[in-house]
């Protein structure tokens, strides 16, 4: 009984594997389903809820990109509009001054891993990939910008599509589901429609359930416990539950950086239920955590 429970996991795994493609992208290649990758978190912004304002300038971001790496992160992610829950919007003007020249500067320091810019502006995006980003990472999943998967179809980049309701502005007082995993999958289906029809090759697709975005504690955490769920898309999971306020719930530690334990936790949970791709501050930490929750779950030596 016990034997064929394993096996019946092993042939999940390897349905998941042979079911996404290989990306390759600035010489790195991100075989989906053989272990899990690590997206660094790299804000240029003064206001994230966790690390705002200490990444700010060239020095600094250079420095904590170069520590990502050396850490384990396969993905710098660079991000200059705070979208935690009450954000304000920035200009364009602002935005492109903010994450342009630091791309830039990575870019000068012979940072070669790849970049991916973190924002819903097409021309935001056009900009950074022009100046040495790789990929797009949207946290509504396309929908903010009309433009944005013309632009991300024209450059041959690959796109995280995140889950999200409304904007950070208003997204916590729309959190009434039907059933939550059954209308995200729903999301994504339709955004990865769209995104193919408009010409991003199906291969060069992330989804993100988004979790803290337009999401209530509990529901996070149902999103953990119901992530295979979301293996049905056939393409890559990202994930990105670090320092979130659901941890410091659990945890009682109003201080983000005292939630890196609860983040492995529920990194490993993520793990567990065929997330691809982390998005962490915390990188060394995780980095460890991740090649023990695949010895487990991928069956990797």
């Amino acid at each position: 009984m016990h034997r064929q429970l394993r096996e019946d996991k092993q042939k999940v795994f390897h349905k998941q594997l042979m079911a996404k493609s290989t990306l390759h992208v600035r010489g790195h290649s991100f075989f989906w389903g053989e272990r899990t990758y690590l997206m660094g978190i790299l804000n240029v912004t003064p206001d994230s809820f966790s690390d705002g304002g200490e990444h700010n300038t060239i020095d600094s971001a250079i420095s904590q990109a170069k520590k990502l790496i050396v850490g384990g992160a396969d993905i710098i992610d660079v991000g200059g509009q705070s979208t935690r829950p009450g954000a304000t919007q920035i200009s364009v003007e602002e935005e492109l001054g903010r994450v342009v020249p630091i791309v830039k500067a990575l870019r000068s320091q012979n940072i070669y891993v790849p970049i991916s810019i973190d924002t819903t502006r097409a021309c935001v995006a056009r900009a950074a990939i022009e100046a040495g980003a790789d990929l797009v990472n949207d946290i509504s999943g396309g929908t903010y910008d009309r433009d944005m998967l013309a632009v991300v179809a024209e450059l041959k980049a690959p796109i995280i599509l995140m889950h999200i309701r409304g904007t950070p502005q208003n997204m916590q007082t729309m959190t009434d589901y039907r059933d939550l995993v059954e209308e995200i999958v729903s999301f994504c289906l339709d955004r990865i429609k769209i995104a193919v029809e408009t010409g991003v090759a199906r291969s060069r697709i992330i989804i993100d359930p988004g979790i803290g975005f337009a999401k209530t504690y509990e529901q996070n955490l149902e999103i953990l416990r119901r992530l295979d769920e979301l293996t049905c898309l056939e393409v890559p999971i990202l994930i990105g539950p670090s320092r979130k306020s659901f941890i410091g719930h659990i945890l009682d530690r109003s201080d983000p950086k005292h939630r890196v334990w609860g983040t492995a936790a529920a990194c490993c949970g993520a793990i567990a239920g065929g997330a691809d791709l982390l998005r962490i501050h915390d990188v060394p930490e995780i980095y460890d955590v991740c090649r023990v929750a695949d010895a487990i779950w991928r069956n990797n030596n």
